[in-house]
């Protein structure tokens, strides 16, 4: 049996017979005679129940999709930007800028590409990385050239810089490609903290890349 998960909880079950089936797995429901007339649980909702315990169809409140940064099938919130757990910088994740070394906090990842996100003249990077006097996207913005231009856009924020007494809520929001950052995390001997693992392969597609001045 083939089984389609069309979103919020319900999922479309073809049967060996050719006959097509929805099944509301959050209320233990479905559409075939066998459960309307005996109420028993039918074999679509143990089908859908088998699929997504297999990993092949996204659990309710989940969806499928092609991940922005990756480009691998996942499985995400649906109301999750289009961006997988490996990829995806949650709120509150303590970032490296790979062109200036400064360090941010992530406010959200968003499932907007960098070729499609305006940044205003003012509300940019201007205050840590150059600036521009004429609005641009994040893609074309002078340090961001050459990252992926369909990169998902973060937004974070410079709470080690500034006026410390400054709320966090506060404090200016900057866009970034989701390739420029990359995750802080402690080293084991807790002796600071180091770039993840996961973006060593893009640091070695780096090292023939000279940075620009922050």
């Amino acid at each position: 049996m083939a089984v389609t998960a069309l979103g919020g909880g319900i999922y479309e079950v073809e049967s060996d017979s050719g006959h097509t089936y929805a099944v509301d797995l959050v209320d233990g429901k479905c559409s075939c005679p066998d459960h309307q007339m005996r109420g028993v649980r039918c074999k679509h909702i143990r089908r859908v129940a088998l699929e997504i315990t297999g990993g092949r169809v996204p659990a309710p409140g989940r969806r499928v999709v092609d991940c922005l940064a990756c480009g691998r099938e996942a499985f995400v919130r649906e109301d999750d930007p289009a961006v997988c757990d490996h990829c995806r910088l949650p709120p509150g994740t303590t970032v490296r800028d790979r062109e200036t070394d400064a360090l941010l906090v992530v406010v959200e990842t968003t499932d907007e590409r960098a070729d499609e996100v305006t940044v205003p003249k003012k509300g940019t990077l201007a205050d840590f990385d150059g600036g521009v006097d004429e609005e641009t996207t994040v893609a074309d913005y002078p340090n961001n050239r050459h990252y992926p231009r369909e990169d998902p856009v973060v937004r974070a924020v410079y709470p080690f810089s500034g006026d410390p007494d400054t709320p966090f809520e506060d404090l200016q929001r900057y866009s970034f490609p989701l390739s420029r950052l990359d995750r802080v995390v402690s080293r084991p001997d807790r002796s600071g903290p180091t770039r993840s693992s996961g973006r060593e392969e893009a640091d070695r597609r780096d090292t023939d890349r000279s940075l620009a001045p922050a």
